[in-house]
């Protein structure tokens, strides 16, 4: 098994976190990133084992519209800032991944700017998507082309041309070479040809050993995706709406449907396939503000750490901080976050115990390989387990917010409860503290549960909660 499909991601929007002004100057590097870097104590500490951090590269305004692949953004700092933060990070143990911008560059790209200054004398006309020379658009260049989402700032890249590729690929060996990379989440994967994909792949199993790809896609049938010959994984879009509007609505079937048709698709089952699971990033609002009931923070994770799939956190979450996505702007995803105003509390604890009881030695196997087996579920229960044939971990979450007790038959006669865990619905400041906050209960302590006789168990759930068992 690759390390990718055994760790934890930490997903960090560096622009955003460092506070960098949203315009890019393109005067003197400022060296931003470096209070990046007091974060990978904070990152170790809640046992996250990969660093999803970008996009890096230098750009005009929000870093998606390139302007140099090959110099780390100026808000941000240098090239040797950049393989300094690498560094630090691998000698922690941490792997980490860049944003790949490669269906699009902003105007400021030097092939772009040449097709504005000598039109179709351009050696680079043919490095963009429908140059039109009888068009226009809103910065008068006389002529037009295509775009990404329909914002003209986002120039469409010719992927068709081998050219292209070519240069691009001579990136991903740069990154390699000169930060030494672990992998890259390509942007708009879901808009990005398949061939250049099946290229890109081609190039990552050669590269460096467990290179990893992971794109993103927001809807479709995944496996066209995720497979031998293309990415290893992608977005999990479907499971991340699952998780929030299945609390809010009461609705576990939602979850385990979800699940289910998933694995129907042919990923997330247990032969390597597996989607990058998350209940946040930094295009959709938090976890935290998209609950009705805060309460339900609990249970939300507990099936981010132990349903198929790779889980990722997204910068902050674990703080329980909140991000209302604007109509224009997306900044309140993206916060500026001083490491020295955050402290480890009662929030952070509950993620450090999901990923020790993801990472015990009794269950990783079934968690990171196991199959997966649905045992009981309500709108507002739901019991599953995650197996391999020596791991049998059984998960129990409860959404009612009042006590609940979940029957079901077990695969022994004694199990072990390694974490309990029950949310409370508050907001405001008291949220991270160990009374009165958003975690109402934390039990870490290793139990002994006996069945009732016949591997039949009934365990007693606190509301809005989650348990897991390793049988």
């Amino acid at each position: 098994m690759s390390w990718y499909n055994e760790t934890i991601f930490y997903h960090i929007y560096p622009l955003g976190m460092v506070g960098a002004p949203f315009d890019n100057p393109y005067g003197e590097p400022v060296s931003r990133i470096r209070d990046i870097e007091k974060w990978i104590p904070h990152i170790k500490e809640i046992g996250c084992g990969a660093i999803y951090i970008g996009p890096l590269f230098e750009s005009k305004s929000h870093g998606y519209d390139t302007t140099d692949y090959k110099k780390l953004d100026g808000r941000l700092g240098t090239n040797d800032d950049l393989k300094a933060f690498v560094a630090k990070c691998h000698k922690e143990g941490i792997k980490v991944i860049f944003d790949g911008v490669f269906n699009h560059v902003g105007r400021d790209f030097f092939a772009f700017k040449d097709l504005k200054e000598k039109r179709d004398g351009s050696q680079y006309k043919d490095w963009f998507c429908n140059v039109n020379f009888w068009g226009n658009n809103e910065f008068n260049d006389g002529f037009s082309y295509d775009n990404w989402g329909g914002y003209n700032i986002l120039v469409k890249l010719n992927l068709w041309n081998q050219t292209v590729r070519d240069y691009l690929f001579d990136v991903v060996r740069f990154w390699v070479s000169e930060f030494d990379v672990d992998g890259i989440r390509l942007d708009a994967a879901d808009v990005l040809y398949f061939d250049f994909m099946k290229q890109l792949r081609g190039l990552a199993n050669t590269i460096k050993p467990d290179f990893w790809l992971m794109g993103e896609v927001i809807h479709g049938e995944y496996v066209r995706w995720v497979n031998e010959g293309t990415l290893h994984s992608v977005t999990n879009y479907h499971l991340h709406k699952a998780l929030y509007s299945g609390h809010n609505d009461h609705n576990y079937f939602e979850i385990a449907h979800t699940v289910k048709r998933l694995q129907d698709m042919g990923v997330n089952r247990n032969e390597g396939c597996m989607l990058y699971n998350f209940v946040d990033n930094h295009d959709v609002e938090r976890i935290y503000t998209k609950l009705n009931n805060k309460a339900h923070f609990v249970p939300v994770h507990f099936l981010l750490y132990t349903l198929p799939g790779i889980p990722s956190i997204y910068y902050g979450s674990e703080f329980a901080i909140e991000g209302k996505k604007e109509k224009f702007s997306d900044v309140s995803l993206r916060p500026c976050m001083k490491e020295e105003d955050y402290k480890e509390n009662r929030i952070t604890e509950l993620f450090k115990a999901l990923s020790e009881a993801r990472n015990n030695t009794g269950c990783n196997e079934a968690f990171t390989r196991g199959g997966y087996r649905q045992i009981v579920l309500t709108n507002r229960q739901y019991v599953f387990a995650r197996e391999t044939e020596n791991q049998h971990v059984f998960v129990l979450v409860n959404n009612d917010e009042n006590e609940a007790v979940v029957k079901f038959n077990a695969t022994s006669d004694k199990m072990l409860r390694l974490i309990s865990s029950s949310g409370s619905n508050v907001t405001g400041e008291n949220k991270g503290e160990s009374t009165g906050g958003l975690i109402e209960t934390l039990e870490i302590e290793q139990t002994e549960i006996a069945s009732m006789g016949n591997c039949y168990y009934e365990i007693k759930m606190a509301p809005c909660s989650g348990q897991i068992f390793i049988a």
